[in-house]
Order: C-alpha cells, then sequence, then structure tokens
C-alpha cells in the first residue's frame, strides 16, 4: 500500500513540474507583411498582450514574396503588457530617416535593430524599430546615420563619428531608391539635455 501510495505521489509530481514547465515556456510571435504601415501596428498589438520585440529581418519567403518579419517573444511570469512603445521607420531616402530617427530619438525612442526591405515599387527600404520603455528612466538619444558606396568613405565617417561620441549600433546593406547599393550604418549618443525621469 506505501509503495502504491508513493508512487502515485511520485506521479502526481512529475505531472505538476511537466505543467509548470509548459506554462514557463517563453512564447512566440512571428509577424510578417508587406505593408511596413501594418507592421507598426501589429507590433504595437502584440506588446499591448505581453510581447517584445525580438529581432527583425527583410526577404523574399515561399509562400509571401517580399516582406518584413518581426519576431516578438512573451517571457513567463513577466508584466510587461503595454509597457514598451514601437515605432517602424521605413524610407529610401537616407535624409528622411535620420529626420525619423531624430525626432523617435527627441520622443524617449531607443534602437532597437534594422534590415532592409525590398518594395514592390522597386529599390530597398531601410526598416528600422525604435522602442519606448514606459517603466524605465527616460533617456533621448542623438543618431546619425551615414551612408555611401564606398567602405573607405564609411570607415572615415564613422570613425568621425566616434570622435564625436556617437557609438554603432547597426549596419546594412541595401540598393536604396536613390542611391544604387549603399551601405547604411546608424550611430547614437545620449543627448547631454537628457531628462531622466522614473515613471511610477
Amino acid at each position: 500500500m506505501k509503495k502504491t501510495s508513493t508512487l502515485i505521489l511520485f506521479c502526481v509530481g512529475i505531472m505538476l513540474t511537466l505543467q509548470i514547465s509548459v506554462a514557463a515556456q517563453t512564447q512566440y510571435k512571428v509577424l510578417a507583411t508587406k505593408k511596413t504601415s501594418t507592421m507598426q501596428k501589429e507590433m504595437q498589438e502584440a506588446s499591448d498582450g505581453g510581447y517584445r520585440f525580438e529581432g527583425v529581418t527583410g526577404g523574399k519567403t515561399s509562400f509571401g514574396g517580399s516582406e518584413v518579419l518581426i519576431v516578438m517573444s512573451k517571457k513567463p511570469d513577466v508584466g510587461v503588457s503595454g509597457r514598451f512603445q514601437y515605432k517602424l521607420l521605413a524610407t529610401s531616402k537616407t535624409s528622411t530617416m535620420q529626420k525619423e530617427l531624430q525626432e523617435a530619438g527627441n520622443n524617449g525612442f531607443v534602437y532597437r535593430d534594422q534590415a532592409v526591405f525590398d518594395t514592390f515599387i522597386g529599390g530597398d527600404e531601410v526598416v528600422v524599430i525604435m522602442e519606448k520603455d514606459t517603466k524605465a528612466e527616460l533617456k533621448k538619444f542623438e543618431y546619425k546615420l551615414f551612408a555611401t558606396k564606398k567602405t573607405s568613405t564609411m570607415q572615415k565617417e564613422i570613425n568621425e563619428g566616434g570622435a564625436a561620441g556617437f557609438e554603432y549600433v547597426g549596419v546594412t546593406v541595401g540598393e536604396t531608391f536613390i542611391g544604387g547599393s549603399e551601405v547604411v550604418i546608424i550611430m547614437r549618443k545620449e543627448a547631454q539635455s537628457s531628462n531622466k525621469s522614473v515613471k511610477p
């Protein structure tokens, strides 16, 4: 009788352990779309459901053609629903991207990742993901975007950026609509006027 009871308790313990293990698994969402404007909306909806951005890439899939693909994750026992806000910046003009990057940086958004997306109208768009943690200290960054066809020129420009206090955050190579095949590097530094505050 003791052996039977012990065996039952042992089996129940294993079942409970397996249930806890399954419940504690990290969940993932893969978002895919041909429209960058749609992607930002989908990212925010996923964030409201407790998911956080993990990575982005652009390319041709066998089922959807040229798409932007984003992976988001939901960690067990981590309450982040609605905590993170997202901006997806996409343009074939580097001057426009510089402006949009800085506007997002001024509003407390920080760089997370970048990719190149082949648009259906021709040429590639540089896609940049920006994230804002509404519960963390507010940090504002100054951004610089360098784009050139020559790697020697790029090396000179990013070294000048480094001398001015900027740090490298990401690079892509793509055929932009107005510049042909370009190397695009993004650098940033924390703004001196950054007003740090903790939100309740």
